[in-house]
């Protein structure tokens, strides 16, 4: 009898620990106001992450809120690529440090307007399996004191967290996937660049890569997400900017960019409107090395 009850202690603490890693955000977690951060400020489980520019964050930043070192959860890719996701066991060790566990709560917020890197913290935690449980905040640290929220000056102390990562094989799409996928019904590529980029022009082009957009890809700039002031459109309006861009209901959704940040931003905003996405990493850095890849204008 005693081993019995052990072996369904053992079984629902694996239950347990499953339900702290994997699977994704709904509509209803992905994104938290300014007033339900502040009603939450003081969750145990609660960690709080700013992006931006540390001389930002000295002047006054979310009260516990921590500054994440944004280089820290990107590297070179090994055939010169410019930013890839890390190996797990370093994001683990990294997101760790700021308290971060498996059962952690993470709401992450732009000190100023840093929309792309923010998302790109949000896409690592979804492939690192802790998507469901991170969200973004709706606005940026003035948006915050706008609405009433407290700043301060202290840097929190925390206690290291451990992070187990079960990484998500549906976050990244590899080159050979969007290429085999190219032509497949129900699957639509979405570029997060500006138009002039995702048109071709030679000025909105970095140095080394093709002009233009991969073949068959929309178009929706991932500054056109949000509000002159810098909050998230709503679900209908950021809808819309999908549909005009020829993703259909059902559709499988891959983002790209220039090297996979900007498409981050769409990457978040596309699961939040409920589509099965993709980030394409390599973006058109990796793209448009292989001349026999199509580009158009």
């Amino acid at each position: 009898m005693i081993r019995k009850f052990a072996l369904l202690a053992l079984f629902f603490a694996a239950l347990a620990g499953a339900a702290t890693c994997g699977g994704h955000g709904t509509p209803e977690t992905m994104i938290v106001s300014p007033k339900w951060l502040a009603a939450h400020l003081a969750d145990p489980n609660l960690v709080i992450l700013a992006v931006g520019e540390q001389n930002d964050y000295d002047a006054g930043h979310i009260p516990s809120s921590q500054f994440i070192v944004y280089k820290d959860i990107g590297e070179a890719g090994p055939t010169g690529l410019i930013l890839e996701l890390p190996p797990m066991p370093r994001l683990a060790e990294v997101f760790g440090k700021y308290g971060v566990s498996n059962s952690s709560r993470v709401v992450v917020y732009r000190l100023k307007d840093w929309l792309t890197p923010i998302a790109r913290v949000l896409m690592t935690l979804d492939a690192m399996g802790l998507g469901r449980n991170a969200a973004m905040l709706d606005g940026n640290l003035e948006i915050w004191k706008e609405e009433g929220g407290a700043v301060t000056t202290d840097v929190p102390t925390v206690k290291p967290g451990k992070i187990e990562p079960c990484p998500q094989d549906d976050v990244i799409a590899t080159l050979a996937f969007v290429r085999d996928n190219l032509h497949s019904p129900g699957f639509r590529i979405l570029d997060a660049r500006s138009p002039e980029a995702y048109n071709g022009d030679p000025k909105s082009v970095r140095p080394g890569i093709r002009a233009g957009h991969i073949e068959g890809a929309g178009n929706v700039h991932y500054d056109s997400l949000l509000t002159p002031k810098g909050k998230l459109l709503p679900a209908a309006d950021l809808q819309a900017k999908f549909t005009a861009a020829g993703v259909k209901p059902g559709d499988r959704v891959v983002t790209y960019c220039f090297i996979g940040q900007q498409a981050s931003a769409l990457y978040w905003f596309s699961r939040y409107l409920g589509y099965d996405t993709r980030l394409y990493d390599g973006s058109m850095d990796e793209w448009s090395k292989h001349d026999e890849l199509p580009i158009v204008k």
